[in-house]
């Protein structure tokens, strides 16, 4: 993502060449506030504490229909808390040994994509819940019990489908899942104020340069949690912001663009999604329409379809083709049509039956 980021960026340089109006490119707010949340989370991940509490969700439950509830569900929790991607890295894992140290190898497939789903329609809550939705917060500026308004709805929509999929999983018994991770460091609780500040300054109730505590704390506490944040979806933000401002900048791509939006901008989003990954259809589509809930719902729901939609749902692919080499096919046509059909039900919910 990060290369095909940069190339775009770099084509379309030679079109509109550098000069003082790429410096206006940049949403420096929204660079700040995802190096917050990267760095924060990536300091948890490496104290496990993502890792010990998974264990304790799904530790409690006696058959298999009670824990995939549980890992999908835990997941949709996790990813309005703490991002969709970082949902899926604490979690996958998880569900992996879970199923294997119980026999039931056979429904890792829709577990993993039940979860991946549950990740992308879970975080579409929270301004947090996604790197687009923490976009589009802050290029916005809207209203946080306006956000939630906005997404409500669609969210729980959401949630009663991927309960009434889950339900179809039989109740078959299973021994008590092999997994117990322990909380062993005392800078959990230091990391989990830092995210409280990081949520704090989303929410605006503090000033950006609060921001300034998380790696002035990390240096002290953890230096490696910064060098192995996620520098490359930074990377990705900042060409596409280059990307974007510059077709903004081509009469005929802008007017374009501006048409398909003022047609039908939820479907454009989502369309767009489905092509380019709701993150750069977020940062590309947001300079041609002021219409940002149309905007919010498309992108949030486009992360459900085809397997580029969302970067969530290639981190899912990845860790699948790593635990069951063999079972790629399988994964694939039951992504394909789970989420097919929830991105069907979606649009035609949200874009027909109940449009605006």
């Amino acid at each position: 993502m990060l290369l095909i980021a940069v190339a775009l960026a770099a084509g379309s340089a030679v079109l509109v060449p550098p000069d003082p109006a790429y410096l206006a490119y940049v949403d420096l707010r929204t660079l700040t506030l995802l190096f917050c949340m990267l760095a924060t989370i990536t300091a948890l991940q490496r104290v496990r504490f993502f890792a010990a509490i998974a264990t304790r969700v799904v530790r409690p439950f006696r058959t298999l229909r009670g824990l995939v509830l549980a890992l999908v569900l835990a997941t949709a929790a996790a990813s309005a808390l703490f991002t969709n991607d970082v949902a899926l890295l604490g979690f996958l894992p998880l569900a992996y040994r879970a199923l294997d140290s119980t026999g039931h190898r056979g429904s890792l497939a829709f577990t993993f994509v039940m979860m991946t789903v549950a990740a992308n329609l879970g975080g579409m809550i929270t301004p947090f819940g996604s790197p687009h939705n923490l976009y589009l917060h802050a290029f916005y500026e809207i209203p946080t019990l306006r956000f939630v308004e906005i997404m409500l709805w669609p969210f729980l929509v959401s949630i009663v489908l991927i309960l009434v999929l889950c339900l179809l999983v039989p109740r078959a018994p299973i021994a008590r899942p092999e997994v117990d991770i322990a909380f062993t460091s005392r800078r959990i609780f230091v990391y989990l104020l830092l995210f409280a500040l990081v949520i704090a300054i989303v929410f605006r109730a503090l000033p950006l340069w609060a921001g300034l505590a998380v790696p002035l704390v990390l240096l002290v506490t953890d230096r490696r949690a910064l060098a192995r944040l996620d520098w490359g979806l930074l990377g990705t933000f900042a060409a596409f912001f280059v990307f974007a401002g510059n077709l903004s900048r081509i009469p005929e791509v802008s007017a374009a663009l501006a048409s398909f939006m003022q047609i039908d901008p939820l479907l454009s989003a989502a369309l767009a999604s489905q092509m380019i990954s709701n993150v750069p259809a977020a940062i590309l589509l947001s300079h041609f329409t002021s219409d940002y809930a149309q905007l919010l719902l498309g992108v949030n729901i486009g992360g459900v379809g085809t397997l580029v939609a969302s970067l969530a749902s290639l981190i899912a692919f990845a860790h699948f083709r790593v635990v069951a080499p063999g079972e790629t096919r399988r994964f694939l046509v039951i992504f394909s049509a789970v989420n097919l059909a929830f991105l069907a039900v979606l649009l035609l919910v949200f874009g027909v039956l109940l449009p605006g």
